[in-house]
């Protein structure tokens, strides 16, 4: 009955998450409660709750802390002379243009944000784009790709489901990852430079268009990426217009006026930020704690005034709100999964239905299967409703729950290029391109960079071959 009533909890959940007849929120709350009441949990389900809220808290907290600390960081400037650097280097070279992308783009992602990344980053070089004729499809391949490779950052959601829906430690999953996400990278630079040297040849010698020529380049849209693409050469949007000033997309997306920016103090938020994921990749410190005292110091010297203390924290509200009640609520989950017995159930019924033969290989299998698991359901779906099970059936051959989660975010990759996902929707949106086109040019290539990511970590024996 046990096995029966987890299955069918997990599909109900998927089906509402993938439905959108559910928040995750909802679906992570109202499910595993009704299906923990017919599992017999009774008065015990509040004691189930309250254990898998006290297991993610830490990470609730991770979650609070690094969504102020890197909005912090893009509201006071650090990244503004980043992307002036990177519009003035790429100049009329498409190569340059697009390997500048791929750079910009995962350093924005270090906010974990894939939506602030593609703001920011098609408001700064879809000008340039237009202007030079460049196939604005590329821009959304290697942004998309570049985000979606960060994507395993603790803080930007997967490595945090992973270890939630586990009960470990973030740290205990990234970090070991981080030669994984380091060589992915490389073959991101690798597929842009590819990119961007077909482009040249294509194009030839690149002039300065009066009008963008490229269909859906000149809407409007609330971002001012697409006005900034519609301005002719002449109108102070393009490298030529104001002399000096090569950064008239940037301006559009990030207001070089606004009262946030902090110029005198770039050094001492450089300097925080480097800091930290320093000590990060060194493991000396919790995660959340780390992003606590960074928070707390970020806050102190670059608003050092109480009421701008809280208005920096509210500018962020909306997104820490909806991540960390994703978080708690999914403890709702893992408590009803783990204190009903479901899961011991569920993995002993998995573990006499997969042959022995596959049963050392569970690992790899699960790397392979995140990459069409998570493009074709959501994040939640995969982490809380599948990894869970596919782990526990996993332990009973000797491969720890830790291990199943690294190679459970290597497909992220891919996912990320999923119309289930609202970022990738918004960068098609911002850029004029068709999903449709989008998808020919990245999915192949985002497969590519999954199955190295996995690869690396087989190789450095982070995830067990078998």
């Amino acid at each position: 009955m046990l096995v029966f009533l987890g299955f069918l909890m997990v599909a109900v959940f998927m089906y509402l998450i993938l439905s959108k007849r559910a928040t995750p929120v909802v679906g992570l709350i109202l499910v595993p409660v009704a299906f923990g009441l017919f599992a017999g949990a009774g008065a015990d389900l509040g004691d189930m709750i309250v254990d898998g809220v006290t297991d993610l808290a830490p990470t609730a907290a991770l979650l609070f802390f690094a969504i102020i600390f890197f909005g912090i960081m893009i509201d006071v400037g650090l990244f503004d002379p980043l992307v002036r650097l990177v519009l003035r280097l790429v100049r009329d070279d498409p190569a340059r243009l697009v390997v500048g992308t791929a750079v910009l783009a995962m350093v924005v992602s270090l906010d974990g944000d894939g939506s602030t990344t593609f703001i920011i980053t098609t408001s700064a070089m879809l000008p340039l784009y237009l202007k030079l004729r460049v196939s604005p499809v590329v821009l959304t391949v290697v942004a998309g790709l570049s985000n979606a490779t960060m994507n395993i950052i603790p803080w930007g959601g997967p490595t945090v489901r992973a270890a939630s829906a586990l009960g470990l430690s973030p740290s205990d999953v990234f970090v070991p990852m981080i030669p994984s996400l380091l060589v992915g990278l490389v073959v991101v630079l690798g597929f842009a430079l590819h990119l961007g040297v077909m482009e040249r040849r294509r194009l030839g010698k690149l002039v300065w268009t009066a009008e963008p020529v490229l269909a859906g380049a000149g809407r409007g849209g609330s971002t001012g990426a697409g006005r900034s693409g519609s301005r002719g050469a002449g109108s102070g949007s393009g490298p030529d217009a104001t002399g000096d000033d090569e950064t008239g997309g940037f301006v559009a997306g990030l207001d070089p006026t606004r009262a946030t920016l902090r110029p005198r103090l770039l050094p001492f938020n450089a300097l925080l930020t480097v800091a930290l994921l320093v000590v990060l990749g060194l493991d000396i410190l919790p995660i959340p704690v780390l992003f606590m005292i960074a928070a707390g110091l970020a806050l102190a010297v670059n608003f050092p005034r109480v009421s701008e203390q809280s208005e920096a924290i509210v500018r962020h509200s909306s997104s820490i709100v909806s991540v960390v009640a994703m978080v708690f609520a999914a403890a709702v989950l893992t408590g009803v999964f783990q204190g009903t017995g479901m899961v011991e159930e569920m993995a002993q019924w998995l573990t006499g239905a997969i042959p022995d033969a596959l049963g050392p290989y569970l690992a790899v299998i699960t790397g392979v299967l995140s990459i069409p698991f998570t493009f074709f359901m959501t994040n939640d779906a995969f982490y809380f409703g599948v990894l869970p099970v596919l782990a526990e059936t996993a332990a009973q051959y000797g491969i720890e729950p830790v291990e199943m989660a690294r190679a459970s975010i290597t497909g992220q990759p891919v996912h990320m290029q999923s119309p289930l996902v609202p970022a990738i929707l918004l960068l098609v949106t911002l850029a004029g391109v068709q999903l449709a086109d989008h998808h020919r040019k990245v999915l192949w290539r985002a497969t590519l960079v999954s199955l190295t990511m996995l690869a690396v970590g087989i190789l450095l024996g982070q995830i067990p071959l078998g």
